[in-house]
């Protein structure tokens, strides 16, 4: 099957369980894998017979940006709902990076991933 990858979107969001978390934005980084059938696009050379991917980046944004969730499960989850309400898209991994996590050790990011 074919895919659409969308790498390194970034936002600022509201998302964690720490209280400081709850009231500042913070730096999110998400990539997007879509299994999507590109025959159609491949011959047509039409935008309208695949995926926009600058759409999912808008809606990749919206989410994160304007929602509200303590877990970067549930922020990766409403993610992959967003990319699964357009019919071509029969598949979904997305990754969604924390860069400035506040734990107590020298990471470059905390992550989450699921494939829906």
């Amino acid at each position: 099957m074919d895919r659409i990858r969308i790498v390194g979107i970034r936002a600022l969001g509201v998302h964690g369980v720490l209280p400081e978390e709850q009231t500042r934005p913070q730096p999110f980084e998400v990539d997007v894998e879509l299994t999507v059938d590109l025959r159609a696009a491949g011959q047509s050379d039409a935008l309208e017979d695949t995926v926009d991917y600058g759409a999912v980046c808008e809606a990749v944004n919206r989410v994160v940006s304007s929602e509200r969730h303590q877990l970067l499960e549930r922020l990766a989850e409403g993610i992959a709902e967003v990319c699964l309400g357009d019919a071509r898209v029969q598949g979904a991994v997305v990754e969604v990076r924390k860069l400035h996590p506040p734990v107590r050790a020298m990471v470059d990011y905390v992550a989450v991933r699921v494939e829906r």
